[in-house]
């Protein structure tokens, strides 16, 4: 409980942060967070790019000003509070919907990191520990349902 309260906390901060880094960008074109450690590693032109907002894709599907393009950043948020909250809720259910959107969140991960590193060519440290916290989450809940399961069958 403790490993995916630190994992969810963490990545609802980031995922928070990110927020923040574009719109105070949008505000203040000459803002520069602390992310940004120089050209080839600035979280601000990641999140400013089409790949920061609906994982890149909804924007080419439902056009740039559709209500589902929402800052990846939100995205996160929903997906930590969500892994969190069930977190706490015993049984299979709860544990394979944790499982199913860990799964989702890892081939998400495994996207942007790809357009990260051939698309943009960018270092992302934020971007980076979202994908690792991911990973972490996939683990976690696979153990969980692994011994849900083993418990079944015994």
């Amino acid at each position: 409980m403790a490993a995916r309260a630190a994992l969810c906390l963490a990545g609802a901060a980031l995922s928070l942060y990110a927020l923040h880094v574009e719109r105070a960008h949008a505000r203040d074109p000459s803002y520069r967070p602390a992310c940004d450690l120089g050209p080839a590693a600035s979280c601000t032109r990641v999140f400013g790019s089409r790949w920061g907002r609906g994982l890149g894709l909804v924007e080419p599907l439902l056009g740039r000003d559709s209500a589902a393009n929402v800052p990846n950043g939100a995205i996160g948020v929903l997906f930590y509070l969500l892994q969190g909250l069930l977190g706490a809720v015993p049984g299979r259910g709860a544990a394979a919907v944790l499982l199913g959107t860990s799964v989702a969140s890892a081939v998400a991960s495994l996207w942007l990191a790809g357009v990260l590193l051939f698309g943009l060519q960018d270092l992302c440290l934020v971007c980076i520990t979202t994908y690792l916290l991911n990973g972490g989450l996939l683990a976690l809940n696979w153990r969980c349902w692994r011994r849900l399961r083993h418990l079944k069958s015994a």
